[in-house]
């Protein structure tokens, strides 16, 4: 290659740092894009693992990227591995935060030494990855830290640490898992719903362990926060507006870290991403796996709001039984469905279902590997999502306008659940003992004409409505982009180390 381009030359260079996992990758790519839109370099950082993984999910070409836009990738310390499948996330955190510093400090000097790429200007980290504050006070740029999911999953991070002061963590033993102690009111947290319970945190308190890894690094990297330049959410204000006033009321995030909610992300890129710009940056696609589009033309021949879209994510497992009690709530239900079975969703195994739901479904049902869920949310044939909760799934959710159906697995998901069904008004939980007559009977009252179904769809639309506004030029989410790039990316110099 050779020198880089005169006119950009001058260019701002952002280095963008995802954790390495699904969920985190995708709005951190959209993020990218909507910066290089706003007229930035950008150096996008994967996982070496990862990277394998999107070249072959995606194509060879899939990360030559464009003018502007440039891949690069680390090791994340984890043992090499060709594997088409989640990483173990505790293992991955741990891997991450030990072993990634060295290697990405190499990165920015070996960017700040080519001829091909202008000098780094700013860093935009997954909150996740600690390790980029770090290097971005190393070589005095600024950096933003990028929650990726919920602000009320936030808080219920931080308050972990209440938690242990009042005795809640760790459990005394396994027994308080089934017996109810998971319902004790957590009604003192500011900021938080006062619905929520103990089971209503994010999950990794669930342990009767003290020194639970996933407790303490929760606890450390939103506590780290505090230090960043900016804080950056894919949330919108009028959504989780106590939690945002908490965060900033309680100091968790000080007046130096201003705080940049820029959500939902999906909008705001249709509405900065120029026409020109569009197709060739469309073609930089996040997904781990090999999509299969043709779960679009079979949607296609549906009745309007008739199937129900089945996805659990990209870390959710379950087992097979879990997985055969789900399948025949939804032959049972009587609606069409279209459900994406990832070749790693039952845990330890493949996933196997019996040839008697096979036939009982025939015409009606449809199973794929993985799939563009946007555009599959926001197909007028879809009538409800019976999701894991993960933040990204309930934003896409809540943009196309589509109540759920909730099943969460972990993290910071059972929050998102409870806010769902309980502030929002979007969702009815299904319980985590699957059982086939319970998946059934939600999904009946989900998509049938029913006061409940008619209530979520309606509270629904009106979220749409306004994420819609929040991210249109003017709107709150925009102008939050705006004191994002001007006061923070563009200034210039990060705090000192």
């Amino acid at each position: 290659m050779g020198s880089i381009a005169a006119a950009d030359a001058d260019r701002p260079h952002v280095v963008c740092v995802p954790f390495p996992a699904q969920g985190h990758v995708t709005p951190m790519l959209k993020l990218a894009k909507v910066l290089h839109c706003r007229g930035f370099h950008v150096t996008f950082v994967n996982s070496e693992f990862n990277h394998r993984r999107l070249l072959r999910s995606r194509g060879a070409g899939a990360l030559d990227g464009l003018p502007g836009f440039r891949f690069a990738a680390i090791p994340d310390g984890l043992p090499p591995s060709d594997a088409d499948a989640t990483q173990d996330v505790p293992s991955l955190c741990r891997s991450t935060m030990e072993n990634c510093l060295p290697h990405f400090r190499t990165l920015l000097a070996d960017l700040n030494a080519s001829p091909d790429a202008p000098p780094v200007t700013c860093v935009v980290g997954d909150d996740v990855m600690s390790f980029t504050l770090q290097a971005a006070r190393e070589i005095g740029v600024p950096c933003s830290l990028f929650w990726t999911a919920s602000t009320c999953g936030y808080l219920g991070y931080r308050y972990y640490r209440d938690l242990m002061d009042k005795g809640l963590f760790p459990l005394k033993d396994v027994e308080q898992l089934t017996n109810g102690y998971l319902d004790t009111p957590v009604d003192w947290a500011v900021g938080m719903s006062k619905h929520t319970r103990l089971k209503d945190m994010p999950s990794f308190i669930r342990s009767t362990d003290p020194d639970e890894f996933m407790v303490h690094f929760a606890l450390k990297v939103t506590e780290q926060m505090a230090g960043a330049d900016a804080v950056i959410i894919n949330t919108f204000d009028e959504l989780e507006q106590e939690a945002l006033d908490a965060m900033r009321a309680t100091a968790m995030i000080p007046a130096s870290a201003s705080i940049h909610t820029v959500g939902p992300l999906a909008f705001l890129a249709e509405q900065i991403i120029v026409p020109q710009a569009r197709s060739d940056l469309d073609a930089l696609g996040s997904n781990l796996w090999k999509e299969d589009a043709s779960c679009l033309a079979w949607l296609d021949g549906r009745e309007p709001r008739s199937v129900v879209y089945v996805n659990y994510g990209s870390i959710t497992v379950m087992s097979n039984e879990e997985l055969v009690e789900f399948a025949w709530g939804l032959a049972g239900s009587g609606h069409d469905f279209l459900w994406v079975i990832r070749p790693d969703l039952v845990a330890g195994d493949a996933a196997v279902l019996p040839p008697e739901f096979l036939e009982a479904v025939e015409g009606r049902g449809l199973l794929a590997t993985w799939c563009p869920q946007e555009a599959v949310l926001r197909h007028e044939a879809v009538g409800v999502f019976l999701t894991h909760s993960g933040w990204n799934s309930t934003l896409e959710s809540l943009c196309a306008g589509v109540p759920m159906l909730c099943w969460p697995f972990f993290s910071e998901q059972q929050t998102n659940c409870r806010y769902k069904c309980m502030e929002w008004g979007v969702a009815m939980e299904i319980g985590q003992d699957v059982r086939r007559e319970a998946v059934e009977e939600k999904i009946r009252e989900a998509m049938g004409g029913g006061e409940k179904g008619k209530e979520m769809r309606r509270r629904a639309g009106e979220w749409r409505e306004i994420a819609v506004r929040v991210t249109r030029p003017g709107g709150r989410s925009c102008a939050n982009l705006d004191k994002l790039v001007n006061d923070v990316l563009l200034s210039g110099g990060g705090k000192s180390c």
